[in-house]
């Protein structure tokens, strides 16, 4: 007898989602496509790669020991998987919850797919649109912060009986930006899985294809019985001391006290909601501060579904935003070539072998020398969706684009996340072993970071000298008395760069 399919995406692997929660297992099959011509469209990164086909597989299997029917397949192309499962199922009819991104929603679309709303999110697509019409200020902008209280209030979040914040304050950042302590810090080991069959397995499907960074290390939990254990190791070993270094980075550590969660939330091995009454009970039971629940819970129900809202918000082609003009592709430095550059080669060998840094190298490292060097925004667009295990189109076309690059002119943030030598100096210890000094402009020792915000500065006065928020910046650029020797090693630098030689 035929039943109902429905098309599970590598994205939506939780049975309690609006897709499989009020189905009958006897009565349904379901659908998982492993596409071929997806695999072969990029260069994705193997801890990517690896943990979203893992994740599928294994969810696979829970879901015929919950007594669904399964059709695990591997195709050629998403439809060439839908039009086999037809030919041999015959379904009443196919439906999937809509996709998170635009190009899955358009493909189900056109292949006839039935699409149901998304409950991933705590608040969907569509609220997040009727909020933005309510709340654009006057010039159109949308604050992220507005969103944030919002949410706090709508969801009930850490919310007094009066309405007011518990607290007394909405926003506890300030409080979250201490740098590394003196003696690098005490941060908790990650869990670790070792590989088994279903890897093996995994391992031999990606052999044929082209993909960057090293073998699989077992960080990525790829069930859920493994992102509810690192659930738990977050909120017992590293939430209490999350807060204060929230911003910190140690060349000796590359989690410190993140929760490393956010992979879990994308593909839904975990849901926000979860993580969010989890926290709350740390904080409930005592010994976790205010500081680091409510940096958390900012992260959760602020930052990250302001990101997912402003990217159904934005038109299609907001990814190919370029405010600057910039032409370089992605620097070798980033790829893994060799580079003097203490900071960005411990980075690009984090992201290689893990697939993931946690926010200050993306935005203060990465992000911040793409934008001084003048990469194109689209470029790191798609060389971050490919590379980072947490990576989606919805992820990092608002966050690089928007506020990592200010590649849309300042719609998304009030200025540039630029910023010198000094600033890494003092939020990270990668500067005292490096070869180059953050003090220096100009020189062959100088730092490449320091070199080119103020040639940044200086190249695009047009368009930021009448910034407010950057005045006193651009008084002191204008006393500099070497600005003719900034940029030509700016040039230089920028060079070296695209030549992999820096």
């Amino acid at each position: 007898m035929a039943t109902d399919t429905v098309w599970v995406l590598g994205d939506q692997l939780d049975e309690r989602l609006a897709h499989l929660a009020d189905r009958d297992p006897s009565a349904t099959t379901v659908l998982l496509v492993v596409s071929r011509s997806k695999l072969e469209s990029r260069r994705w990164g193997r801890q990517r790669a690896h943990f979203y086909i893992a994740s599928m597989r294994r969810f696979a299997e829970r879901l015929r020991s919950l007594g669904f029917t399964v059709d695990w397949r591997i195709a050629d192309s998403m439809r060439a998987g839908m039009e086999d499962h037809i030919a041999e199922y015959g379904p009443r009819a196919i439906v999937a919850m809509e996709p998170a991104n635009r190009a899955g929603f358009h493909l189900l679309e056109r292949l006839g797919v039935r699409l149901i709303p998304s409950d991933q999110f705590l608040c969907h697509r569509d609220e997040f649109r009727g909020w933005a019409e309510e709340h654009r200020r006057r010039d159109g902008s949308l604050l992220m912060e507005d969103f944030y209280r919002w949410q706090r209030r709508r969801l009930d979040i850490l919310i007094e009986e009066d309405g007011s914040p518990v607290g007394g304050r909405w926003n506890l950042d300030e409080e979250n930006r201490l740098p590394p302590p003196a003696d690098g810090g005490q941060w908790p080991e990650a869990p670790i899985d070792l590989p088994d069959d279903i890897d093996d397995e995994v391992n031999e499907l990606l052999a044929g294809f082209d993909l960057t960074g090293g073998p699989w290390n077992g960080t990525w939990a790829t069930d859920r019985k493994g992102a509810l254990r690192r659930l738990t190791h977050f909120v017992e070993e590293a939430l209490p001391g999350f807060g204060p270094y929230e911003d910190a980075v140690v060349s000796h550590h590359r989690y410190l006290n993140h929760s490393m969660l956010s992979p879990y939330l994308n593909n839904g091995l975990l849901h926000p909601r979860e993580v969010v009454e989890a926290v709350l009970a740390a904080h409930r039971d005592g010994g976790v501060p205010l500081n680091s629940v409510e940096g958390v819970i900012r992260q959760i129900i602020g930052w990250r579904e302001y990101i997912a809202g402003l990217y159904w918000t934005n038109d299609e082609d907001y990814i190919d935003a370029n405010h600057f003009g910039n032409t370089m592709e992605v620097p070798p430095a980033f790829l893994g070539a060799a580079t003097n550059m203490n900071c960005v080669s411990h980075v690009a060998r984090w992201v290689a072998e893990d697939g993931w840094t946690h926010h200050i190298p993306r935005l203060m490292v990465i992000a911040n020398l793409a934008t001084l060097a003048g990469v194109r925004p689209r470029a790191m667009v798609d060389w971050m969706w490919e590379t980072f295990v947490d990576g989606a189109e919805w992820v990092m076309v608002p966050n690089v684009v928007g506020m990592g690059m200010y590649a849309d002119g300042g719609a998304m943030s009030t200025k540039p996340y630029v910023a010198g030598g000094n600033y890494l100096s003092k939020m990270t210890d990668f500067c005292g072993p490096c070869s180059f000094d953050r003090r220096r402009r100009t020189g062959a020792d100088a730092c490449p970071f320091t070199t080119l915000y103020w040639d940044f500065l200086d190249r695009h006065r047009d368009l930021l000298a009448g910034n407010h928020r950057l005045a006193r910046v651009y008084a002191n650029l204008n006393r500099l008395s070497d600005i003719d020797e900034v940029r030509e090693r700016a040039v230089e630098v920028r060079g070296r760069l695209v030549a992999g030689t820096l």
